[in-house]
This record gives C-alpha cells, structure tokens and sequence, in this order.
C-alpha cells in the first residue's frame, strides 16, 4: 500500500515516513500543497494523509483539487478541533479527520480501517486504473502488470515507474522528470537510479519478449511505445 503524507511540519513529516514504512507501507512526504497536490495527481497512492494547515495552498484546497478527478482515500490531519472545522473537511471530500496531536496507533488503526472500507473501489478516475499498451496491460486497483498474460511481479518503484510511462506513452520522459515524480528526488548527474530503475524493468518486461515497449532517446530519456518494426526489403526480394 502506498501512501502520499502532505505535512508541513518536517520533524512531523519525518515521524510519519519512518513510522509508517516501519508498519509496511511505502511512504512519499510532501511539504507543500502544491508539491502534494503535483505528486497525487501524477503519482500512484492509495491513501493520502493531509495536513489542514500548509503553505501556499491549505489542505481544503489540495482536497477540492483533488476531488475533482482523483478518488484517493484522504485522512486529514489538524490542529483545530473545533467541530466545524472536523465538518468543513468531511463536506469537502474527505474520508476521515484526526485532531493533532494525537497517538501513532490511532493513525495506523485508521488508515487499516480506509483501506478496508474503499478496498475495491479506484485509487484514481476510472481511465488511469486499467492502462494497455499492445500485449502489456497494468491495472492500477490490483496493482498488477501483465504482458501477453504473463504477471510481471514488479516492485513498488518498478510499477510506479511503469505506470507513469505507461500513462504517458509515446511521450519522452527525461530523467530528470523520471527522478522527480516517482522518486520524490531532485536529478543528480552522478545518480543512476534512474538507468538502473529502467534496466530492472526492461529486463522484466521488455527482454522476456519479442517486440521491445520501453526505448532510449539518446541524450533525451526514455519512451514507452509500440515501433513498427519495417520488414527486411533485401529478403524479401531474393
């Protein structure tokens, strides 16, 4: 299960990461509204747990964005407890409400309780969540990927990273586009997180097959498509 945590407060924010990933799920951490609301429209979670109070852009306002295509489960978390404040969160869309400060095992103990009660339901528009591209098909809800029926087994980067190139197909990604939104990291040349990401995929998804999906664009980034492949003119003629 993977999670988006959009907190402000960075030793909170950092609690949140370690304490969640230790109970097993992958965790994402934004600071800002915009930064939160630009990695969970592009990003693929099952839950987001959203600070009420952020710079730039406030948690009812990530929220009303977000509602307006992307059907994510959100926790909300504040520092007001008054009961209008509780009620404008739940008006706005979202699932649950937790009042600051409060115990980790209550968080945890809530965010079992969303993923039961929205399990089965689209963690995005219904478009984004069953994704195809010639033998190769991804379903965003099972979190599988298949190509000529065979389950690809990814890991929880390998998928992301496929689902984004998959959503984008035909589209060159760079790395450094690559690194941002599925890394949550700022490209460093002499990184090759990417490469490595993209040569453990390939040799998952493209090497097993005939017909290669995922190409390099020199000096450029990557594409995932469908190239004709031009028949061989001399053999045909002799």
């Amino acid at each position: 299960m993977k999670i988006l945590v959009i907190e402000d407060e960075k030793k909170l924010a950092s609690y949140l990461q370690k304490g969640l990933s230790s109970e097993g799920f992958v965790v994402d951490v934004a600071h800002t509204g915009i930064d939160g609301l630009h990695l969970a429209t592009e990003g693929l979670y099952d839950l987001i747990v959203l600070d009420g109070m952020l710079p730039d852009l406030d948690g009812l306002g990530v929220l009303a964005a977000l509602r307006q295509n992307i059907n994510i489960p959100v926790l909300m978390l504040t520092a007001r407890s008054m009961v209008e404040d509780r009620v404008k969160g739940l008006q706005a869309g979202a699932d649950d409400y937790l009042t600051k400060p409060f115990a980790f095992s209550e968080l945890v103990a809530r965010v079992h309780a969303l993923a039961r009660r929205t399990q089965g339901l689209t963690t995005t528009s219904a478009e984004k969540s069953h994704l195809s591209l010639a033998d190769l098909e991804l379903d965003a809800v099972k979190r599988q990927a298949k190509r000529a029926g065979q389950d690809l087994r990814l890991t929880a980067k390998e998928f992301s990273l496929l689902w984004l190139l998959l959503r984008r197909k035909g589209e060159v990604l760079s790395r450094t586009e690559l690194a941002e939104l599925v890394w949550d990291m700022h490209f460093d040349s002499e990184t090759n997180v990417v490469d490595v990401a993209v040569r453990r995929l390939r040799s998952k998804m493209d090497e097993p097959f005939d017909l290669p999906l995922l190409h390099t664009v020199r000096g450029m980034g990557y594409v995932l498509e469908q190239r004709v492949v031009e028949p061989n003119t001399e053999n045909l003629s002799s």
